[in-house]
């Protein structure tokens, strides 16, 4: 299956909402305040939240004066174009020149984090890059064990201390492993509670001093993990993280399970950062790369 059909497929809840976009075109009308108030409810319903849908209103009665709308689809085709350009400034790809680099993976637990770190692995490995995993969670019961079945899943090497170590000390070993093994990317798990936030963030600040230290000239991505069914509480949660952990991007998860997959608007207008996965399923290839154009057209074909 393409990206285009995984992509399809997974938002075939939120696309639901899309399809009373589409009657709402069909009675488009330029001068209509029932138009607007219902396109406007129909895109908060999806999750692009208050302040983005209120934009993109501002935004289509613009381009409605400027190009003269008069039919629906020329009104759908300039919603489109809307939405497409809240996705671009956003670059999805990963900076991963140097040997190693290494990609920090950051979210509160529940959120699938342990599986799109073995979803990526997986996915790096088939770009052709070495990768080891290091279980920098020793605080959750069996995050290090989950993680390792995930290593071996992925065919990747792999690095853990016994629960309730030192996560810097992990990080530290993991690097070692990496460069004495030639390892190209170094992915790192991190706990997703700890007893308060000032405790998670000092956890955090110790791995970067230790990536800092050990690899000064590395390229290093923080990825937050989102799950999409939490929708508006996601955007909350990486808000948080943003600037206490120097956020590079987000990885979308679970966006085949809702119907509100309008939150990759709100998390590229709002927090400006690109969603560099989504999670479009189960399967360890089900992880697949965001591009803006791939999603729009797929929330609206």
């Amino acid at each position: 299956m393409g990206f285009f059909d995984k992509m399809f497929s997974g938002l075939s809840k939120t696309r639901k909402n899309m399809q009373e976009l589409e009657e709402l075109f069909q009675d488009y009308a330029p001068d209509s305040e029932d138009f607007y108030d219902d396109l406007e409810e129909l895109l908060i319903l999806s999750d692009v939240g208050a302040q983005t849908a209120a934009d993109v209103i501002k935004g289509m009665r613009k381009l409605t004066w400027e190009r003269r709308f008069r039919k629906g689809w020329e009104a759908r085709e300039g919603l489109i174009e809307l939405l497409s350009k809240k996705l671009e400034p956003a670059d999805p790809a990963l900076k991963l020149t140097t040997k190693p680099s290494v990609i920090l993976m950051v979210g509160v637990n529940g959120v699938g984090k342990t599986t799109s770190i073995g979803k990526l692995a997986a996915r790096l490995k088939s770009e052709g890059k070495s990768v080891l995993l290091c279980a920098g969670d020793t605080f959750r019961a069996a995050a290090a064990e989950q993680l390792g079945i995930w290593a071996e899943r992925a065919g990747t090497d792999f690095v853990r201390h016994e629960e309730g170590s030192d996560p810097a000390a992990v990080v530290f070993d993991a690097i070692s492993a990496a460069k004495a093994r030639g390892i190209d990317v170094v992915i790192i798990d991190t706990a997703g509670r700890l007893h308060n936030k000032q405790n998670l963030m000092n956890e955090l600040s110790k791995m970067r001093r230790i990536i800092s230290r050990e690899l000064p000239d590395a390229d290093v991505e923080t990825l937050m993990v989102l799950d999409a069914t939490t929708g508006q509480n996601g955007l909350i949660q990486a808000e948080q993280f943003k600037d206490t952990a120097d956020l590079t991007g987000i990885i979308l998860t679970k966006l085949d399970g809702t119907a509100k997959g309008g939150i990759v608007f709100a998390i590229a207008d709002k927090l400006g950062l690109p969603v560099k996965y989504v999670g479009v399923g189960e399967q360890i290839d089900d992880l697949i790369p965001f591009d803006a154009k791939t999603f729009v057209e797929a929330l609206f074909k």
